[in-house]
């Protein structure tokens, strides 16, 4: 148990008729970045503020260091640090100003100076925060969750509106904290993000955690079949292809006399001499699933189908 950051044992919450999570038991070892994934309405959220002390579970217990949230709420804020997707912050002070402010709540504080260049925000360190646009902002509340040194760095959605360089610094900072002995609760709707950065991942949908382990482990559990991308013109037939029983799914997309194809296939080998022969592909690549495929196949529902009921 002492080298278990957070533990979640049949943890229910429920406001009035709706579950929004149901009995969830899992554990995060310290040391690691932990994932949580899922569409909006999953549970994510609630599960975050239920182990921030911010809500109070229905049912189960959840613990953080050994610590209860809720009745120890105290030892839990010196030791854990939460981004949430949106918070207030001081318009009128400088980026700079902000962190020195949130490192004086602080008895041990990391470097100013270091969380600014962890997070690629140099140029802006004398920018006020009304002038931050909407990535530099995300990456300031980042800044403010590590100013603490946290042993628990819990980010909600923290690449939101990110453009792929400031991605690329949180990311690296995200491992930084890793590599320094602290440990990352990670909720996201990213699928890359997941297989970038996750020792783990927990699938989480209405309210359940359906899958968890390695992406790795979950790739090769729930999708062990790969993908294949090629181009072929546009006048090629398909159908023949698609017919085929080791063909899993197609997918094509016609544009400027070409068709760009994806397929799924747990033989590859076989279908080469195809691609290759009479259909004339161009630019075959070779691709694992990923964590899109097993998010479709332990959900029955592909991930962008979530984001169109509750846009």
């Amino acid at each position: 148990m002492h080298d278990l950051a957070v533990v979640f044992d049949d943890v229910v919450k429920r406001y009035g008729e709706v579950t929004a999570v149901d009995g969830i038991s899992l554990t995060i070892a310290s040391g690691e970045v932990f994932g949580l994934l899922g569409p909006n309405g999953a549970g994510k959220t609630t599960s975050i503020e239920t182990l921030a002390g911010l809500r109070r579970p229905t049912s189960g217990t959840v613990r953080v260091f050994g610590f209860d949230p809720i009745e120890q709420r105290d030892q839990v804020r010196r030791v854990v640090a939460v981004q949430p997707q949106h918070a207030a912050l001081f318009e009128q002070q400088t980026v700079e100003e902000l962190l020195r402010v949130w490192a004086s709540f602080y008895r041990s504080p990391a470097g100013v100076d270091s969380v600014i260049r962890r997070l690629g925000l140099g140029d802006s360190r004398r920018v006020r925060v009304a002038k931050l646009s909407g990535g530099q902002r995300q990456r300031l509340l980042v800044g403010t969750a590590l100013i603490s040194r946290p042993r628990l760095l819990v980010l909600d959605e923290p690449s939101t509106g990110l453009d792929p360089n400031a991605r690329q610094d949180l990311w690296d900072a995200i491992r930084a904290h890793r590599d320094d002995g602290g440990t990352v609760l990670l909720s996201t709707h990213s699928m890359e993000e997941a297989e970038q950065l996750c020792d783990r991942v927990g699938i989480m949908h209405q309210g359940k955690i359906v899958a968890c382990g390695m992406p790795a482990e979950l790739v090769s559990r729930f999708a062990p079949e790969q993908e294949l991308h090629f181009t072929v013109s546009a006048d090629r037939d398909l159908e023949g292809l698609r017919a085929r029983a080791d063909v899993i799914e197609l997918t094509a997309h016609a544009r400027d006399g070409q068709t760009r194809v994806r397929l799924r296939t747990a033989d590859p080998d076989a279908l080469f001499p195809v691609l290759t022969g009479a259909l004339g592909a161009r630019q075959i690549q070779t691709r694992d699933a990923g964590l899109e495929t097993v998010f479709r196949r332990v959900t029955g529902r592909a991930f962008a189908d979530f984001d169109e009921v509750t846009s």
